[in-house]
C-alpha cells in the first residue's frame, strides 16, 4: 500500500527497564470528576455516573524517569491547569467487559498529567459547545514510563501526588477513586470497542490549579513511577 503523504510514526510511551521498547498508543480516554473532593471543587458531588472525554493519541508527551521533560505553554490560554492521574494501559481490547474480568485486559500503569486550558474549557461550557479545545491540544498528556502490571503495587492506600516548584499541590489515595479501575473499563467498553494500546487517564484528585512558564511539576504514583516536567 502506498500513501500520498508520509505516514507519521505512531505515538508511543517508553517502557520502564526495557531499553528501546515502547508501547504504541491507540487512543486516550479520560475520566472526568472521578475523585469526590475534585468533583466538589468543580461544583459537583456524589457518585454520579462516570463520563469520558478523549485526547488525540499524539497528545502524549513521554518523559523518562530521571529526566526533566519540557512542555511548551500552549497558545490561546492564560489559565493552564495541572491534573495528576494514574494512567492505565490496555494490552487487550474488547466490548462489554465485565468489571470482574477487567484487570486481565490491563498491560501496565504509569503516572500522567491531564493538562487543561481551563479558561477555554470554561468558555465552551458556558456556550454549550464541545470543550476539546480545552483538553485535546498538543503535549496535553504528559506521561511517565509505563511499568507492566505485574511490577506495580496498587491498592486503596496507594498515594498519588503532584508538587509544583517543591510545594505540594495535589495529594490523595487511589482508594478515593469514585469509580474503580475495573468499573471504569466496564463502563468504557459499553460505549467504545477498546483496543490494545488504549490509555485511560483515570481522574484527578482535588487541588488542581494554574501553572506558568518556568514552573517545574513533579508527579508520582507510589509503586508505579514518577515524572518531572518544566513548563517553557
Amino acid at each position: 500500500m502506498s500513501f500520498v503523504i508520509p505516514v507519521a510514526p505512531p505515538a508511543s510511551v517508553p517502557v520502564h527497564g526495557a531499553e528501546g521498547a515502547s508501547f504504541a498508543v491507540h487512543r486516550i480516554y479520560c475520566v472526568g470528576r472521578n475523585y469526590v473532593e475534585h468533583a466538589v471543587e468543580m461544583g459537583f458531588s456524589g457518585r454520579e455516573p462516570p463520563f469520558f472525554f478523549m485526547k488525540p493519541a499524539d497528545a502524549v508527551l513521554p518523559v523518562r524517569e530521571g529526566t526533566i521533560g519540557e512542555m511548551h505553554y500552549p497558545s490561546l490560554t492564560r489559565d493552564l491547569h495541572h491534573e495528576v492521574e494514574l494512567v492505565v494501559a490496555l494490552g487487550q481490547g474488547g466490548r462489554d467487559i465485565a468489571a470482574k474480568d477487567a484487570l486481565a485486559h490491563v498491560w501496565g500503569y504509569a503516572v500522567g498529567l491531564d493538562m487543561t486550558r481551563r479558561d477555554l474549557q470554561g468558555e465552551m461550557k458556558k456556550q454549550g459547545r464541545p470543550w476539546c479545545i480545552g483538553k485535546g491540544f498538543e503535549e496535553s498528556a504528559p506521561i511517565g514510563e509505563l511499568r507492566p502490571a505485574a511490577q506495580c503495587r496498587i491498592d486503596a492506600g496507594t498515594e498519588i501526588r503532584l508538587d509544583v516548584n517543591g510545594q505540594s499541590r495535589q495529594t490523595s489515595r487511589i482508594g478515593k477513586l469514585i469509580w474503580s479501575i475495573p468499573e471504569i473499563i466496564e463502563h468504557l467498553s459499553t460505549a467504545w470497542t477498546l483496543a490494545p494500546g488504549d490509555l485511560i487517564y483515570t481522574g484527578t484528585p482535588e487541588g488542581v490549579a494554574a501553572v506558568v512558564r518556568g514552573d517545574t511539576l513533579s508527579a508520582s504514583v507510589a509503586g508505579v513511577g514518577s515524572l518531572q516536567l518544566r513548563i517553557i
